[in-house]
C-alpha cells in the first residue's frame, strides 16, 4: 500500500507540502545545536513581534495622515453619551489598574515570588519586558505627541500626549508576561488558559476604560495594545530559548529556572529529564 501510493502521481499541492514538512524537519534537527534552539524560538517571537509592530506601523500612518479621525471622534462621542455615575466610577476602578503605581507593585511582587521560588531568569525577564515597555512608550508618544479626545471633559487628569495609550500599553505587557509566567508554573492546561484568558479579559477592560473616561481614541488603545503584546512575545521567546538551551546543552541553567512539573494526566505532557542524565552532561 505505502509503495503504491509513493508511485501515485502527486499534485502541485503535495509538493508544496513537501517543502514544509522538509522545513520543519530541518527545524527539528537545527533545534538540537545551540544556534538551533535559541534559533527556533527568538525567530518565532521576532515574527510575532515584526507582525505587531507592522500593524502599529500602518495605523501610525493612518492616524498620522487623520483617516482614523472620524472613527475615533465618533466611537468617544457615543460612549460619552452612555456615561452614568455608577460607570464612571467602575471605570475608574479598572484604569487604576494600568497605572504606573499599580502596574510597579504587580511587578515587584511577581518578580519577589518569582525569585523565591527559584525562576530567577523569569523575574529578570519581567522586570526587562516592564522597563523596556516603559522606555519604548515614552518614545513613541514624543515622536507622534498626539493631542488627548477633546469631545468632552474628561473624567481622569492626563499629562502626556494620547499616541500610543501608555496604560493600555503597559497593561498588554505586564498582565500577558506575568500570566504567562504564571502558566507555565500550572501543571494542567485548562489552568493555563485560565490564566492568559484572564489576563486578556484584564487588558481589554483597561484599554476600554480609556476611551470610556475620553482621555484616549480607539486607534491609540489598539496601538497601545498591539505593540505592547509584540515586545512581551519576543521577552517570552526569549526566555523559551534560555529553558531549551538550558535542558540540551547546560543543565545547570534549569537550577536558576524551574518549571511546573508536567502533569502524568496530561497526554501533551512530556517527560521531565532525568536528574541522573543532567548530572552526566
Amino acid at each position: 500500500m505505502i509503495e503504491e501510493r509513493r508511485a501515485a502521481k502527486r499534485g502541485r499541492m503535495s509538493a508544496y507540502s513537501d517543502l514544509v514538512y522538509r522545513a520543519l524537519r530541518a527545524s527539528a534537527s537545527k533545534a538540537d545545536t545551540l544556534a538551533g534552539t535559541l534559533g527556533v524560538f527568538l525567530i518565532g517571537g521576532l515574527i510575532v513581534a515584526a507582525i505587531g509592530t507592522a500593524i502599529f506601523v500602518e495605523l501610525a500612518d493612518h492616524v498620522k495622515a487623520g483617516t482614523t479621525q472620524v472613527f475615533d471622534e465618533s466611537v468617544i462621542r457615543w460612549l460619552g453619551a452612555h456615561h452614568s455615575p455608577a460607570r464612571d466610577a467602575l471605570m475608574i476602578e479598572v484604569t487604576a489598574l494600568g497605572t504606573g503605581t499599580v502596574v510597579l507593585m504587580v511587578v515587584t511582587v511577581a518578580a519577589l515570588f518569582l525569585v523565591l521560588t527559584q525562576h530567577k531568569y523569569s523575574a529578570l525577564l519581567l522586570l526587562a519586558s516592564t522597563l523596556g515597555g516603559i522606555a519604548l512608550n515614552g518614545v513613541l508618544k514624543l515622536g507622534f505627541d498626539r493631542p488627548r479626545p477633546s469631545i468632552f471633559v474628561p473624567v481622569v487628569h492626563t499629562v502626556s500626549s494620547s499616541f500610543p495609550s501608555g496604560h493600555a500599553m503597559s497593561a498588554a505587557i505586564v498582565y500577558s508576561t506575568v500570566a504567562y509566567l504564571a502558566a507555565r508554573l500550572h501543571k494542567r492546561r485548562w489552568a493555563r488558559w485560565l490564566v492568559m484568558t484572564a489576563a486578556l479579559l484584564v487588558i481589554a477592560l483597561i484599554s476600554f476604560s480609556r476611551m470610556y473616561l475620553g482621555v484616549h481614541y480607539p486607534s491609540d488603545v489598539i496601538a497601545g495594545v498591539v505593540i505592547g503584546l509584540a515586545w512581551a512575545a519576543f521577552c517570552m521567546a526569549t526566555l523559551e530559548a534560555i529553558q531549551k538551551f538550558g535542558a540540551r546543552h547546560d543543565p545547570r541553567i534549569l537550577t536558576q529556572e524551574k518549571p511546573a512539573p508536567p502533569d502524568p494526566r496530561d497526554p501533551a505532557a512530556s517527560p521531565p529529564i532525568p536528574a541522573a542524565s543532567s548530572r552526566r552532561r
